[in-house]
């Protein structure tokens, strides 16, 4: 079959410290793309310089911008990444072995996120697997949902792959809570855009049972201090989503 052209797709906004990494694990592509929404280090000449072509645009919100990068791609076929984010060798031998057949079997494929913490992949708790459509046909398939916690849906059939992309999100401990802050006020509007509205009993009980379930059920704890550190972590981005809800609902600002 016809071997299938390949868009890598990346959204930026100052990220000169890790693009190159993620740019150098994406070259088996045919294309990178990558949008920035007017970074002010040189992440836009780093990328330039490893060949990328570089759109830069105002930032929408982030399913808007990774649209617009799949709707900007050369190639029907897209892999989509974020700027800290990397391709392990095995997932881009399974890509290639893909794209040898033309991308043939599916409309899209599931990859497996594994998300590096303080120096070691966390490989159990709410983290892990955190499979994805990361690649797909972009004639059936594209970015939906809020502009917050964005995600992917095709129309076809949806194959699984083995090799991890693999995920450099925090710098530090201070950097993962501002994340999450910021993260968890958006989806606080976000849910309540949608007509969502809380009591109490979310905010006191959600964020509790994201803990148990993530460090006890899925075995969180295997991850020695980094598993409970994440999982803390997390369990307080809910207590923070649920709460900015709840004053939402009251009529008060977050």
């Amino acid at each position: 079959m016809d071997r299938g052209r390949l868009s890598a797709c990346i959204i930026t906004y100052n990220e000169a410290d890790r693009i190159e990494a993620c740019l150098r694990s994406v070259s088996f592509c045919d294309e990178v793309v990558v949008v920035d929404s007017h970074s002010t280090d040189s992440t836009r000449e780093i990328a330039s310089s490893l060949g990328a072509r570089v759109i830069e645009r105002d930032w929408p919100g982030y399913r808007s911008q990774k649209q617009f990068a799949v709707e900007s791609a050369g190639g029907d076929w897209v892999l989509c990444l974020d700027a800290d984010e990397r391709v392990s060798p095995e997932l881009s031998r399974e890509i290639e072995a893909l794209r040898a057949r033309g991308f043939a079997d599916c409309a899209g494929w599931l990859v497996p996120r594994i998300t590096d913490y303080f120096g070691r992949f966390l490989r159990h708790g709410n983290a892990y697997p955190d499979r994805l459509i990361r690649l797909f046909d972009r004639r059936r398939g594209g970015w939906i949902g809020d502009e917050i916690h964005e995600n992917t849906r095709v129309t076809g059939r949806v194959g699984r792959l083995r090799g991890h992309l693999e995920h450099f999100s925090y710098r530090s401990l201070t950097d993962h809570h501002k994340r999450m802050a910021h993260y968890a006020d958006l989806m606080a509007h976000a849910l309540y855009a949608r007509g969502k509205r809380c009591g109490l009993l979310k905010v006191m009980v959600n964020p509790q049972w994201r803990f148990v379930r993530g460090y006890f059920i899925r075995l969180g704890f295997l991850d020695g201090w980094r598993g409970l550190v994440f999982a803390l972590v997390e369990a307080n981005y809910v207590r923070r989503k649920y709460l900015g809800l709840y004053m939402l609902s009251k009529g008060l600002a977050p």
